[in-house]
């Protein structure tokens, strides 16, 4: 961090040395002021957008807001969404689909996540392992437009393989004289009819004085949002051979509901103070900090059921391939279906924090110089607590042929269901971390401008950047620990941690489950841990684990007490600590031929960078196999100390970026781009992370109680997981673009685009070994799954984008008008090293490739051919608009088709699918590990609003967001076909805001 402060204070030096340069030089005249564009309704947006397309030297697409302040959408993401090529993902995480996301989380562009962000042409970013921003968290409000780049040029900054957003806000110059405005807003839910308030603030203004024109603008909002989504889920489906006389079938293990309340606080601050002296010299600085605040609560039920074979249908009904459709599910063998109810909480606090300071100078009226230097901060810190219940279901009638799950329970099941006394204590997990990331980065540009018929202008510069980022988090991960559970009966407990018993007492509630799906469904109640269990980690947690210890000893045995997850100074092996610097040169030509008879312009460009990266983390082994009093028998088990090693790693590598862009000019309508370039993408941070997981895994069978108990050991395996790779070089992709673009009036226009991507060194995992010895002296090999640069893949397909005012119809109509685009992209992806079996084997975690690459069913088969992941053939918006006299509106519809999220996701995974390798010693035995490819299917949301002008001052609005409740389905991959797996419902949300300017 000291290396970074002096880093910052040169840069700062030198930006002042730059500034008392430029003021030594003879003035030149004060020129007149400059236009500014007051943007004002849908139709002026729109055209400013397409004139921005329309001249730019790269192929771009954007948005701008219709007002101060006053993006189309209520987030970044759900903007950035209406531009062709882009597609916004529904769940929270990428690495978690089973939590919906209102607003939209990650991006893509093209299909691919290799996304960089910007603000205002400059490098920007969140703390959460990544390179670019989370969208989600930056306030709308304070944005002016929003560009993406689909091909950038050499003087662009390196490292967005699908593409560069870049977040714009005004300057005080671009505003002419004094501006005040502000808006208020109230937002309501249906789902959870809560409201929620926003608000913002903006002023500009602008000074003539003797040493110069200075200009100050500050911006401020705050907007709160409560929202709830509701989900059905059902679980995998197993073979279950005689499950019907004679005959083997496909039977889910169970289906459950859940409900989550999610808060959100987001508030943002921009500054800018911009002067110049003449039209030679001229400075700004930005200030811009967003704080994003969230917690969200879910009450969950899933199913618990470790025997899935013994499962029993009465009354039922499959379709032609076997697969239950519905009927009643038992399992005499355990007496019932065992669930899980949990309580959850998770909290996150983020801030980012970018200050810039730009100056421009003109020497003489042929050269320009620029210095731009940005210090960049962001932080999060994030806590995860789960608290669960069990119980048993004695039997789940279950419906799976209409649009979403039908669960039907009768009397006594359901008074059963809300009856604390039917449930007991089952295990907590809870989850830290904590990261900040800070960049100090400055570039120089000198741009000559040639008096010549063909030449425009040569450009020069470079780019120098210092970055630190550090990630702590909680070892173990996510640290899940038993209370009591049934697999622990008769060997460590004689019985479970029950309600009923007065000695298990802890607070528990009743979730009712209110106007569930929007009141298209209705679910019994159900008994959950109490908030307050969740909230208390970690004397909470002493309390429920207390409970085990009493039942350990009432068993005679001795037990191990809870320990919470080691966090930060208790934790050093959790430290992921990286350093990284970047060198940057490029040089760019531009030129013209505007004597053809289609005139010609444009690009070309050459950037050289240079990475340099530091980071030290740990290998860690701790042992999870606990030898019983009596010993064990059967195969051996090696004893090895528990280990943390730190390694500390160093990477250089440099990359050539060429790029070409080109523009001729048909007509003064028509006019045609080509676009060839290389691009990079350095690996996010999380894949950098030096961090490395060793386990054993034993698999046996005890028999006995206390002493006597007795151990028989069946396999032993020693696996291993690299958190990240340090060594690992950039993502390339070789870039292609051809245009079509028609610009037939003002806010019309008709285009048409092809692209062609060819990747190179994907990131994916191989197995490689790592060694410990073992107490006898033995050396054993880790089977060690580790990121690597490892496949080649492509992503090639076109946009179309169409939007019309109908200014000759008559009257009123004049006012209505259309935009459209449409995206089809397909990809492929190649290893290096080909890995697929046809079968699956017992091996679980990362170690197994070709379950984590290919993908295995519960039948012990492999599925393989699996698309790239977040990527969809097909997207589109279609929207209907209106701009005449006061009143714009505009109804907007936006799809997607379907993708994959996943693969092997916790949830749709497991140990205990069936081995059906014929030339196994185990075939027919439920020991094969498991994942499922979990994909989003179609979806489409309508959006709307409606805005009335009163005057020059006064402006209101309407919004409503998925207007027609729509309901996004997540569907698993079975060699019975695709299959259900959840429902999500958020329900419309309707917004007024009140927009003031003076």
């Amino acid at each position: 961090m000291k290396q970074l402060n002096r880093s910052a204070i040169a840069v700062g030096v030198a930006h002042l040395c730059w500034l008392s340069a430029a003021f030594a030089q003879d003035a030149a005249p004060a020129p007149a002021d400059a236009q500014v564009v007051t943007i004002t309704g849908q139709r002026a947006a729109l055209n400013s957008a397409q004139q921005l397309k329309r001249n730019s030297d790269e192929v771009v697409d954007s948005i701008v807001a219709d007002d101060i302040g006053k993006l189309p959408d209520k987030s970044i993401t759900e903007v950035l969404e209406r531009i062709p090529g882009v597609t916004i993902d529904r769940t929270m995480s990428r690495s978690d689909p089973e939590h919906f996301s209102v607003e939209g989380s990650g991006v893509s562009i093209r299909g691919l996540t290799w996304v960089r962000s910007e603000l205002n042409g400059r490098d920007s970013f969140s703390s959460n392992g990544g390179r670019a921003l989370s969208f989600e968290d930056v306030p709308p409000e304070l944005m002016a437009g929003v560009d993406v780049y689909k091909n950038p040029s050499a003087e662009q900054i390196e490292g967005g393989i699908s593409g560069l957003v870049n977040l714009r806000t005004a300057l005080p110059f671009d505003i002419k004289g004094q501006r005040i405005s502000g808006s208020v807003e109230g937002t309501y839910t249906e789902l959870n009819k809560k409201k929620d308030p926003a608000g913002s603030f903006m002023y500009s203004n602008r000074w003539k004085t003797d040493m110069g024109e200075f200009g100050v603008l500050v911006n401020y909002a705050n907007s709160e949002s409560n929202t709830r989504t509701d989900a059905f889920q059902v679980e995998p489906y197993y073979p279950v051979a005689n499950a019907e006389p004679g005959r083997t079938v496909w039977i889910p293990k169970g289906a459950q509901w859940r409900t989550l309340d999610f808060e959100r606080k987001r508030q943002g601050a921009y500054a800018a103070l911009q002067w110049k002296l003449d039209n030679s010299l001229r400075s700004h600085l930005t200030y811009f900090k967003s704080k994003y605040k969230m917690q969200w609560d879910e009450n969950a039920l899933f199913s618990a059921e470790g025997n899935p074979t013994n499962l029993r249908v009465t009354n039922g009904v499959y379709d032609a391939n076997g697969a239950f459709m519905s009927g009643i599910l038992s399992n005499p063998a355990n007496n019932g279906i065992e669930f899980g109810n949990n309580t959850r909480t998770s909290n996150r606090d983020s801030s980012t924090t970018d200050v810039a300071w730009n100056v421009e100078w003109k020497p003489a009226s042929n050269w320009t110089l620029t210095s731009d230097v940005q210090h960049v901060k962001a932080e999060s810190e994030g806590l995860d607590s789960t608290v669960a219940l069990g119980t048993i279901m004695q039997q789940q009638n279950l419906d799976l042929t209409g649009s979403y799950p039908k669960l039907m329970f009768d009397a006594a099941q359901t008074a059963g269901l809300s009856d604390p006394n039917n449930y007991f204590w089952a295990f907590t997990q809870e989850h830290r971390d904590r990261s900040i990331t800070e960049q100090t980065a400055w570039k120089g540009d000198v741009k000559y401008d040639f008096d010549h018929p063909v030449l425009r202008d040569l450009r020069v510069g470079v780019r120098f950047t210092d970055r630190d980022a550090k990630t702590i988090n909680s070892n173990p991960n996510y640290n899940w620990s038993a209370i009591s559970q049934r697999w622990m009966m008769p060997w460590q407990i004689n019985q479970l941690a029950t309600l009923s018993d007065p000695r298990f007492s802890a607070p528990t509630t009743v979730n009712q489950f209110k106007n569930f799906f929007n009141g298209d469904a209705s679910v019994p109640a159900v008994v959950f841990p109490a908030q307050s269990l969740v909230a208390g980690y970690p004397s909470t947690y002493a309390q429920l684990h207390s409970y085990h210890d009493v039942l350990c000893a009432q068993a005679g045995n001795t037990c191990d007490p809870w320990k919470a997850a080691a966090f930060g100074e208790a934790n050093p092996s959790g430290d992921n600590e990286q350093s990284e610097k970047t060198k940057a040169l490029y040089t760019q030509l531009r030129f013209a031929f505007d004597d053809l008879k289609m005139p010609i312009d444009g690009n070309i460009g050459m950037r050289y960078v240079k990475t340099d990266n530091k980071s030290f983390g740990y290998t860690v082994y701790n042992s999870t196999f606990i030898i019983p009093p009596g010993g064990t028998t059967g195969l051996g088990v090696p004893t090895i100390a528990p280990f943390a090693g730190r390694q500390d790693y160093e990477n250089s590598y440099h990359n050539w970026l060429p790029s070409l862009n080109l523009r001729m000019k048909a007509t003064d309508q028509l006019q045609f781009r080509f676009a060839l370039g290389k691009g990079m993408s350095r690996p996010d941070f999380g894949q950098l992370q030096a961090y490395t997981t060793l386990g054993q895994s034993v698999q046996s069978t005890t028999s006995g109680t206390g002493a006597g108990q007795v151990t028989n050991v069946t396999s032993v395996a020693h696996t291993g997981e690299a958190a990240g790779n340090p060594l690992l070089r950039p993502v390339t992709s070789r870039n292609l673009d051809l245009t079509a673009e028609w610009y037939f009036a003002q806010a019309g226009s008709l285009t048409f685009a092809v692209f062609d991507k060819r990747l190179k060194d994907i990131i994916v995992k191989q197995n490689s070994s790592y060694q410990l010895t073992d107490s006898a002296g033995r050396v054993i090999d880790f089977n060690t799954a580790t990121p690597v640069n490892g496949a080649r893949g492509s992503a090639r397909g076109i946009e179309m984008a169409y939007q019309q005012y109908f200014d000759r119809l008559p009257g009123w109509l004049s006012g209505f008008g259309v935009q459209a685009n449409y995206t089809h992209v397909k990809s492929k992806r190649d290893l290096y090293t080909p890995v697929f079996s046809q079968y699956c084997s017992n091996v679980s975690g990362a170690a197994n490739l070709n379950l984590n690459l290919n993908g295995c069913d519960t039948d012990g088969r492999t599925f393989g051919d699996l698309p790239l992941e977040y990527l969809s053939r097909n997207s589109y918006n279609l929207a209907l608009l209106y701009d005449k006299g006061p009143w714009s509106a505009r109804l907007a519809y936006s799809w997607r088709s379907k993708s994959l999220l996943g693969n092997n996701n916790n949830g749709t995974n497991g140990t205990n699918g069936v081995d059906t390798n014929p030339d196994s010693p185990t075939v027919g035995q439920n020991v094969i590990a498991w994942g499922l490819p979990i994909w989003a299917d179609d979806y489409g949301q309508l959006d709307g609003g409606v805005s009335y002008k009163f005057n020059e001052n006064f402006r209101l609005d309407f919004q409503g967001t998925n207007l027609t409740d729509a309901k996004y389905k997540q569907i698993m991959t079975h060699h019975i076909g695709d299959k259900g797996r959840a429902w999500f419902v958020s329900g419309p949300r309707y917004s007024v805001r009140l927009g003031m300017s003076f």
